[in-house]
């Protein structure tokens, strides 16, 4: 019953007209936008719409909360659901949003049990208790400047995706094909490894080799940011991204440089 009137109330949220001064932010902040076409350019803003009316938008760190923040952070978010037969971000409560690096505390447990705290200054982080904290600069900075590898809003919410399954472990939820997931990312993982180690030039992000979560987060900021790469240097990884997002940004790129 729950489920029923929550499809309904994010039905008339998605029709209702999108904002025409929150839809410029859209088109000066979100990358891909040009790229996508007609019904994705609609459906996206649908998706919007009901994170914008679901979550809650905290400003930490003396900052003062504007619509172009929430709806930069919202809609680049949503790229990640286009055509999915999923909820929007179900676990998800709050985006806390700081003017720039924030310091959190790291906790790490080495394989002898040796636990090591330490602070580290960060620009974005996705909490599994249902909150996601970036730095707006960042946030700002990424979504004006795209194609370049990286975009810290989809990075944090891949984790979100990874962390619905209730483990971040880099394998969110899948339809089909959980064998060749494991195979084809065990194996780009493992290649990230072995490139980072020798100080190889990669299309990923060599940060994404510090964990398989990580590396799933990199991976769809290249899916996304720097497609056509991707597709050339690791085909069969792209594909499986295509299959989990729906979409072939590549392709998309291409279409309309």
């Amino acid at each position: 019953m729950l489920d029923f009137f929550r499809r309904r109330r994010h039905a008339k949220l998605r029709a209702r007209p999108f904002p025409a001064e929150q839809l410029a932010v859209v088109e000066r902040n979100v990358p891909f936008w040009r790229h996508l076409p007609a019904d994705a350019r609609a459906e996206l803003l649908g998706l919007a719409q009901v994170f914008l009316a679901e979550k809650n938008f905290e400003g930490c760190g003396g900052l003062e909360l504007t619509d172009e923040m929430r709806v930069t952070v919202a809609a680049n978010a949503c790229l990640l659901l286009l055509g999915r037969e999923t909820g929007v971000y179900p676990r998800l409560q709050s985006v806390l949003l700081y003017p720039t690096t924030f310091v959190a505390q790291i906790t790490e447990e080495d394989g002898t049990g040796l636990v090591d705290e330490y602070d580290d200054e960060m620009d974005g982080e996705a909490w599994d208790i249902g909150a996601v904290v970036l730095a707006w600069d960042e946030v700002l900075h990424d979504s004006r400047h795209g194609r370049d590898g990286r975009h810290v809003v989809l990075h944090e919410f891949a984790h979100q995706l990874d962390q619905e399954t209730g483990e971040a472990d880099g394998t969110p939820r899948l339809a089909t094909g959980h064998a060749e997931w494991a195979r084809v990312f065990a194996e780009a993982y493992g290649k990230l490894q072995r490139d980072a180690d020798k100080r190889r030039p990669t299309v990923l992000d060599t940060y994404g080799a510090e964990d398989p979560s990580e590396f799933f987060a990199v991976a769809t900021e290249s899916f996304f940011e720097d497609p056509v790469a991707l597709r050339r240097r690791h085909a069969d990884l792209y594909a499986q991204l295509q299959g989990l997002y729906r979409l072939d940004p590549a392709g998309l790129v291409s279409g309309s440089s």
